[in-house]
């Protein structure tokens, strides 16, 4: 990696990724995503978890896409699929031997009797397609979310959003509804994990029988919320839902956008609660950088019309020859290097690394995470209150110049890296963050 001292005097970006980006917003429309408009950076290419730029600097990503590149950058098997299945074709809908091979796979390692999957494109895409089938299935109309939650952006599930995401864009559609979500220190409910659990569920229950018109067809959660921080919900809760879901006849939809194929330490986030729900959305890591997401359903859910009518479930992209040969060489990779394993034993590494700052980093509290989803907090020192843009915009940028891509120009920070990063690449990163993090709380005072 090049030295961060030598880093730390570059004024980033590079004359070759500012040309670039210069260039590119001469015509790009405004919205894409704060990392790369806060680094300003043009990526040449990547080498396991290592990004390289136009100007050959090189950084140890810490961030993944959010949670997208589960095998790094440039994996030999990866390359080696997408090529071949690029030399034979890469559109269509028709069956191909590597989505049969998928479909199989993901009927194998999903949790319980979970056993039909359709795929498409794009997260939101998925959770659109889950809300109608669970609407056809149950007869039903109204669907439950929770704060801090994130769905996607589009206008089916635009209300489930928390925060301001959806500020000015604004009639809703109907139907939907947001109550808190069960973790310490965050929402109404306090910080004791029992009372939190109990009252969180105590809260939805009235909610949905003073707010609603109990025609409720959905409940979908994050088993951890990732844009809200990597939130870890409280013992208890998703069992609780598991169970207030059957009650009201209702589907349970566990969103593990982020959280599937091994980035917490599992194969699923919902098997660290032993927890089945009758729908669970998968995406960003399951294609391994290729657009690529999908649904897997119980049986006695899956065949629900009008969602089941031939092209009633169907997208134009999901699941074509490239993306099934990546989420296949993806899931395939990720058995044969162990990589859930590695997930949740380095994960527990940083983890404990990071929260064994706290005592000296007044900055930093509430460490919190499972496998390399990891998450804490930036607070003014000597506070509870979450340290300013600003301040965390110096973080990230002077973190950037010594060669680490984090997650950290907000005050809930979260630590995503590619399931393939060693443990010398992670803990070097993480050195590198402590040295910043000092820097930052003795400029914050």
């Amino acid at each position: 990696m090049t030295d961060s001292s030598l880093l730390t005097q570059l004024e980033l970006p590079g004359p070759k990724s500012r040309a670039a980006f210069d260039a590119e917003a001469a015509h790009l429309a405004p919205g894409t995503q704060s990392v790369a408009l806060f680094s300003r950076l043009c990526i040449d290419r990547g080498e396991g978890a290592v990004l390289i730029d136009a100007d050959g600097n090189r950084y140890t990503d810490l961030l993944a896409g959010v949670g997208v590149a589960s095998l790094g950058y440039a994996h030999p098997k990866y390359v080696a699929a997408m090529s071949a299945q690029l030399a034979r074709s890469h559109v269509g809908s028709f069956t191909t031997a590597n989505r049969a091979a998928l479909v199989k796979l993901i009927a194998d390692l999903a949790p319980g009797d979970l056993n039909r999957t359709q795929l498409y494109s794009s997260g939101a895409e998925a959770v659109e397609a889950a809300v109608r089938l669970a609407k056809s299935h149950t007869g039903k109309t109204e669907v439950i979310g929770f704060w801090g939650g994130f769905h996607g952006k589009t206008g089916g599930v635009l209300p489930l959003l928390s925060g301001s995401f959806k500020h000015g864009l604004g009639p809703l559609m109907p139907g939907m509804y947001a109550s808190p979500y069960a973790a310490v220190g965050r929402g109404p409910f306090g910080d004791d994990a029992a009372t939190c659990t109990q009252r969180t569920l105590d809260f939805l229950r009235q909610k949905i029988a003073l707010e609603t018109t109990n025609d409720v067809a959905a409940i979908i959660v994050e088993p951890i919320q990732g844009t809200a921080g990597n939130i870890i919900p409280t013992p208890g809760f998703l069992a609780g839902l598991r169970a207030l879901a059957t009650e009201l006849g209702a589907l349970l939809i566990a969103d593990e956008m982020i959280t599937g194929f091994g980035r917490t330490g599992r194969m699923f986030a919902v098997e660290h609660d032993g927890l089945v729900p009758d729908i669970l959305l998968c995406g960003k890591g399951f294609g391994g950088g290729f657009p690529m997401s999908g649904i897997i359903i119980r049986e006695s859910v899956a065949f629900a019309k009008p969602w089941a009518n031939p092209s009633g479930s169907s997208s134009s992209y999901g699941g074509n020859p490239l993306a099934a040969a990546a989420a296949r060489v993806t899931i395939e990779t990720i058995l044969e290097e162990g990589l859930v394993e590695h997930s949740r034993a380095l994960g527990a590494k940083l983890q404990a690394e990071l929260a064994s700052w706290q005592d000296e980093l007044a900055i930093i509290r509430g460490v919190r995470g499972r496998g390399m989803m990891i998450g804490f907090d930036l607070v003014r020192p000597g506070t509870a209150k979450l340290l300013d843009k600003a301040a965390c915009r110096w973080i990230f940028d002077t973190l950037l110049a010594r060669g680490v891509l984090a997650m950290i120009y907000n005050p809930e920070v979260r630590i995503n890296p590619p399931l393939v990063i060693t443990e010398e690449q992670a803990m070097a990163a993480l050195a590198t963050m402590r040295d910043v993090l000092r820097e930052a709380q003795d400029r914050a005072g």
